[in-house]
């Protein structure tokens, strides 16, 4: 359940026990029960589908229990799922895998100290060392990305146990990755990413972005070859696999045993004192502007209307529980 930090004694206690100086604990989502992803007012589903991956993200693949939530990778063996995707604004291709994504309504999140909790897949169930191919994320990404592509992330790779990877990312005018967008830095971790949980934080501020692993300070990134982003946008969370030459996440995807499964024991936001724009008080959109509306749905069944338009054109429009399309499955 995602609250306020005043909302209860429970976590008032946990944020008065981290409180960050300069920063207001303002959004706390343990999974200490399941969520409406079609109901809820914060968090939602994506439709979306990596150009570069074999993953298809939909609402089924997001499971919880125990006070976790799970993101499950596996082969699509009848999800249907339509070949417009809102998230992406665009037709998706066939892909052979589901997986899920997890992200906030609206591009509300900026200035502010980013926290998670979680543990990264296993390529095998019981050898921990065996490596595949996979991305594990949790990240801050303004939607719609082809206008304005801003992005500042963890990403945990299916070739790498110990290291996790940093990411800056701002483009302007593109919806493809490319070298030049992008400031990464690999950071080793001490304990195996995959057998036990880990915490990941980044502060971000207008003058740069700090990272932590388990509270140890691993990275601090200026404003350098790229800005640092000064957009709002979406809290994420998704798990995914690269295409069958798997030039990302490890070359070694013949390795991958399904289901992939990261999971993830809390979520939360401090927003930074210093910025009076955002969240909106009520993690509604009655502060966004146009630009951060622009765009912006998610899912078909999220209520944000995709009215705009993209590079002049009207873009495509999935249904909420309409009809379906069903993909081939090829391995």
């Amino acid at each position: 359940m995602a609250r306020l930090f005043f909302c209860s004694f429970a976590l008032a206690s946990k944020a008065l026990a981290s409180e960050v100086p300069g920063f207001t604990l303002k959004l706390s989502e343990e999974f200490d029960s399941p969520l409406d992803l079609d109901n809820n007012p914060i968090w939602t589903w994506s439709d979306g589908g990596i150009k570069e991956g074999q993953v298809r993200f939909v609402k089924e693949q997001i499971k919880f229990g125990g006070g976790k939530m799970q993101i499950v990778l596996q082969p699509n063996h009848g999800i249907p799922v339509q070949s417009c995707s809102h998230a992406e604004k665009d037709f998706v291709e066939e892909k052979p895998y589901v997986s899920g994504e997890l992200r906030t309504r609206h591009n509300q999140f900026r200035y502010g100290r980013y926290e998670v909790r979680m543990k990264a897949p296993e390529v095998q169930p019981g050898n921990a060392d065996i490596n595949g191919n996979y991305i594990s994320t949790m990240f801050v990404f303004k939607d719609s990305k082809h206008e304005h592509w801003r992005e500042i992330d963890f990403e945990i790779t299916g070739d790498r146990p110990y290291t996790v990877s940093t990411n800056v990312l701002s483009a302007d005018g593109t919806d493809r990755w490319s070298f030049g967008m992008q400031e990464q830095k690999q950071v080793n971790v001490t304990g195996n990413l995959r057998t036990s949980f880990h915490t990941y934080v980044f502060e971000w501020l207008p003058t740069g972005v700090t990272w932590y692993i388990d509270g140890e300070q691993v990275r601090h990134q200026a404003a350098g070859k790229l800005p640092i982003p000064d957009k709002a946008g979406k809290i994420m969370m998704n798990l995914w696999v690269f295409g069958p030459r798997a030039s990302f996440g490890g070359k070694h995807i013949d390795n991958n045993r399904y289901p992939l499964v990261a999971e993830y024991d809390y979520i939360r936001f401090y927003k930074w004192d210093g910025d009076k724009n955002y969240p909106c008080p009520d993690f509604g959109s009655g502060c966004l502007t146009q630009e951060d509306m622009y765009l912006s749905g998610n899912n078909p069944c999220d209520g944000n209307p995709q009215l705009e338009l993209k590079n002049g054109q009207p873009v495509c429009h999935a249904s909420c529980g309409g009809h379906m399309v069903k993909p081939s499955l090829y391995p």
